[in-house]
């Protein structure tokens, strides 16, 4: 084949070189805009896995750069005085000119043509200059080709909110730093690893507010650096910091970073070449077709993973293989057909699109959190630290015990002994989800809550033994919490009539029984969910036509406003008139008193997805024009009447949480903003922790589903509106909820699924990762043995698992 590349960098001197290698007779070109051993940066990082895929695609450009690599396991996090180092993270740094000139000359070593000083203006022309089979858009993260094709490739550019700028240092940085300083105009903090002897990059960021308020943006490049230098001068020891960019100008340096995605990354050119008319086409590799925020240090990577992916489809056996003959020169040129070559570039596309995804998901929660230090701030250095190592989420609880099991254990003690544990009568310290919680006068004995979930099994609103079997099962299965679904204040406030209900005392003793029964024969404890379903009541069960009207005796509705939630199939609720939000409230009092005199331990009122009160919340759903309608104020005056009757109705020792769809994932609904501040105002009319879900408002909703694709709100309503938080939604692993708790991104976790399928969920996951320090019912310790023997012979048949890159 004949290949350009346009773009030196890593992605197109990578390319160019693999295919060099699989078929010298391949005619390379590389054209580059910068002068021969030219590059401007300082030093990229990798991660020991990275290397490992460039010695298998070619052992002997990798053995170089390992060879001018320097290598460390450690990271160093500096905050508010202290230094918390964690090892076994395995990175690698080299100069990027370093990097550069390796595969520059493994390039020229092969046989790949270099073409230097060449500004392309005309890709076409160039794909002409040359007659090319395939051309590489390797031109960087300002690619000109991309925006060239843009109706094709489709890009997608964000530019992030942090300004930063990529400076160098004499210092030589025997870990990877991070260093935190607060200013009085925000939060600064570096980035800080050794790429070569005697020489360390330093990236300073900070968000754009403190940039500007610092004078930043008003000073040359040189005041601009002292000002660096004087603010992390504890960690330079004296050393200058350089920049190796003196082409720019004033505070030129300081950009955002641009985070680029691309709906596509082939386009296919139709041109008039020696050898007649052609399709040829052109595609994105590197920083033109992605980028992943420097923050977990995958740039490169991603670039050179790409030309490893690409060269291995072009020369797979499965295509690309089926050639036509060369031009009639006499040449050993064989091309592949093009339908063999639009095959391999579909493969191309489609695999490396998965992994760049999965690699972006992980540079946007990274580039989130250093973009709001300031949330995070007020976490001692401890759990800071915890925070800032999982912050991708691609790094769990267990893969930080692979890195550094002596770290990790120390930290678990710290958390265990902030919640009361005595670590020192342990023979180790319990995971953090098997931490106590202790909320006004109950004591919850670990962070894993049975989520409520609705389970239509109830007549006439009075649950029966199916309940009695469901909760107590949940109860000795080891959760620390168990809720009960949704119940109702009144007949008309369920959402079908299997809902249960607490109008009436037979219900209140069928609820007794239930409590009694998880108080007698476990350590856990149960709390009730009250809810009015509002415009979304009177459907059908959950497995019938669910969100559907009755087919037959269906009950008035009332909500915030005149609105079915399903346009022209639900039934249209009437707006409430003063009068129902009095006996409504009234209602809810009552359900209160009856829970308590059941003896349930937690009382949750329900302000979610679309039902009664949340229908007051949102703006989609409340469109009054009253007191109760209107700006948040307005929106939020009914139910917090309703909050502040059932709080005073309920027993002062006893704790009250508030369960809100903090996003609606509707435009022009409620937004995670939006969750901050209503949880705000719970919290200061006496709510002790908000459950965070989202979402069921609208049936116009797009939500991101994901791992854990709630928790940020949790995360962010916690560290933001200073108000404790239960985490929901996609959270089915010991993992997921340890790492959740020990970042101080929830206090409590709710599973519901993964308690459907195993009512003893808390028990077999502490199983599985090896915790056996865990009460079971007496009943059932042989199983407990049992299982965990189970796991220990399952665990020494698989291979340990590698560390996660990011």
């Amino acid at each position: 084949m004949k290949i350009v590349c346009l773009g030196g960098g890593p992605a197109g001197l990578y390319f160019g070189l693999l295919m060099k290698l699989r078929n010298p007779a391949n005619r390379i070109t590389v054209v580059e805009r910068n002068r021969p051993y030219d590059t401007f940066g300082w030093g990229v990082v990798f991660s020991d896995a990275t290397l490992e895929n460039l010695r298998r695609a070619d052992p002997v450009s990798a053995e170089r750069i390992s060879d001018a690599f320097n290598h460390w396991d450690d990271i160093d996090i500096h905050f508010k005085g202290r230094t918390l180092r964690s090892g076994g993270h395995g990175f690698i740094g080299i100069g990027r000119k370093k990097l550069l000139n390796i595969l520059q000359a493994r390039c020229e070593e092969a046989g790949v043509e270099l073409v230097f000083e060449t500004t392309v203006e005309d890709d076409q022309a160039l794909a002409r200059q040359y007659d090319a089979d395939l051309l590489i858009a390797a031109d960087g993260i300002n690619s000109r080709v991309r925006a060239a094709y843009a109706d094709t490739f489709q890009p997608d550019i964000d530019q992030r909110q942090n300004r930063f700028v990529w400076l160098g240092t004499e210092k030589a940085f025997d870990a990877f730093t991070f260093a935190f300083v607060q200013t009085p105009h925000g939060w600064f903090q570096a980035h800080a690893y050794r790429f070569e002897p005697g020489l360390s990059t330093f990236i300073v960021e900070t968000p754009e507010a403190a940039w500007r308020a610092a004078g930043l943006d008003r000073m040359s490049q040189e005041e601009g650096i002292r000002y660096c230098e004087t603010l992390f001068a504890p960690w330079l020891d004296g050393h200058r910091l350089m920049s190796n960019a003196a082409h720019l100008r004033g505070s030129a340096i300081w950009i955002r970073f641009p985070r680029v995605i691309c709906g596509h990354w082939v386009h296919w050119n139709t041109l008039d070449t020696p050898r007649g008319r052609r399709q040829v086409p052109v595609v994105l590799m590197g920083d033109a077709a992605h980028t992943a925020h420097f923050s977990v240090g995958s740039g490169t990577k991603l670039a050179l993973e790409d030309a490893i992916e690409l060269a291995d489809q072009l020369t797979a056996g499965q295509g690309g293989c089926t050639s036509r003959p060369g031009p009639d020169d006499g040449s050993p040129d064989a091309v592949p057909a093009e339908q063999d070559l639009r095959a391999a570039l579909q493969r191309y596309e489609d695999v490396r699109g998965v992994e760049v995804l999965k690699i972006q998901n992980a540079a946007r929660n990274s580039t989130e959190w250093f973009e709001h230090v300031d949330r995070y701030a007020g976490l001692e250095p401890e759990q800071f630290a915890y925070s800032l190592l999982t912050r991708s989420q691609r790094i769990s609880h267990e893969n930080l015990r692979l890195r550094d099991p002596r770290w990790l254990q120390g930290y678990e003690s710290w958390l265990a002994t902030r919640a009361g544990v005595d670590v020192g009568s342990r023979e180790r310290p319990p995971l953090p989800m098997l931490t106590p919680y202790e909320v006004r006068g109950v004591r919850l004995k670990n962070r894993i809550v049975v989520s409520p979930m609705a389970m239509y099994a109830c007549t006439e609103g009075v649950p029966g033994d199916f309940h009695l079997v469901h909760l107590g099962a949940k109860a000795l299965g080891g959760a620390g919490l168990v809720m009960v679904e949704m119940t109702c204040p009144s007949p008309d406030a369920r959402i079908t009539p299997g809902c249960p209900g607490l109008w009436n005392d037979e219900q209140g003793a069928a609820f007794a029984r239930i409590v009694g029964f998880v108080h007698g024969h476990s350590d856990a404890r149960i709390g009730i969910q009250l809810g009015h379903a509002g415009r979304k009541g009177s459907t059908q069960l959950g497995w019938q036509r669910m969100d559907h009207p009755l087919p037959a005796d269906n009950w008035p509705l009332m909500s915030a406003s005149a609105l079915p939630y399903l346009p022209g199939i639900s039934q249209t609720p009437r707006a409430m008139t003063r009068a129902d939000m009095d006996r409504v409230r009234q209602d809810f009092v009552d359900a209160a008193r009856r829970a308590a005199t059941a003896g349930f331990d937690w009382l949750e009122l329900h302000c979610a997805h679309g039902y009664l009160l949340s229908s007051f919340i949102s703006p989609l759903t409340n469109l009054r024009d009253d007191e109760y309608g209107g700006d948040l104020d307005g929106r939020l005056r009914y139910p917090l009447e309703v909050f502040a009757a059932v709080r005073e109705a309920w027993p002062a020792r006893l704790p009250m949480s508030v369960r809100i769809s903090a996003h609606d994932w509707v435009e022009g609904g409620i937004t995670a903003d939006d969750a901050v501040e209503i949880a705000r105002r719970f919290k200061a009319a006496g709510a002790d922790m908000i459950d965070c879900s989202s979402g069921q408002v609208s049936p116009d909703q797009h939500p991101v589903y994901g791992r854990m694709y709630q928790t940020p709100f949790a995360d962010r309503i916690r560290n933001e509106a200073g108000i404790p938080t239960i985490a929901v939604g996609a959270i089915f692993e010991a993992d997921h909820v340890n790492g959740i708790i020990a970042s101080g991104r929830a206090d409590l976790c709710a599973l519901a699924r993964p308690h459907l399928a195993d009512s003893a969920w808390t028990l077999r996951e502490a199983a599985r990762v090896g915790y056996t320090d865990v009460d079971w019912p007496v009943h059932y310790l042989a199983g407990k043995r049992q299982l965990e023997t189970n796991f220990v012979r399952a665990a020494a048949a698989v291979p340990a698992p590698a560390r996660s890159e990011a």
